[in-house]
């Protein structure tokens, strides 16, 4: 286990995390390119995400939090990949760690998580989509199986600027 981890439990997101979960999105929100909205949300605006990622099922919410505050450190999830029903077994899987606990493997244990939750639902493949330039992400994904399938050129804009969107898969 990387070092800095032992302190650190993981278990499914709950509603009583909303406020902790939305603030900590909120960050990559106004500072970051990581995530394309462009306009923090409410915790009542998060909700229905929340929801939408109960303890069982394709859709999970896994919440990094430290073992003595409680403090949320990051989160793990894996969403619908598309609406249609064709692509009901792939997910969208994504990882957001609170800008203070980067590096202590926190990634790694939300991934670990996620995926050991994942391991008897009917998946078929996992795709990530990382903004450019992100090491850590295209890491961290390496680390998991990921591979890259290719990347988007200029597809999102924000802070001015145009991003490209690098996309990994993964099979389940």
């Amino acid at each position: 286990m990387p070092s800095g981890t032992a302190e650190v439990q993981v278990r499914p997101g709950v509603e009583d995390d909303l406020k902790a979960l939305t603030a900590l999105y909120n960050h990559y929100v106004r500072e970051t390119p990581i995530t394309f909205d462009t306009e923090p949300f409410t915790p009542e605006e998060r909700r229905p995400w929340l929801l939408s990622h109960p303890e069982d099922g394709p859709y999970r919410l896994r919440v990094a939090t430290d073992a003595d505050s409680q403090e949320i450190l990051g989160y793990a999830t894996s969403s619908p990949y598309r609406a249609k029903p064709a692509y009901a077994t792939s997910v969208e899987t994504t990882v957001y760690v609170a800008p203070d606990a980067g590096g202590r493997g926190i990634g790694s244990l939300l991934y670990t998580s996620l995926f050991e939750a994942l391991a008897g639902e009917d998946l078929h493949r996992a795709y990530a989509g990382i903004a450019q330039p992100n090491e850590a992400s295209a890491r961290l994904h390496a680390r998991f199986g990921f591979r890259p399938l290719g990347t988007f050129r200029e597809v999102g804009r924000k802070f001015g600027r145009y991003w490209d969107v690098a996309w990994y898969e993964k099979p389940l």
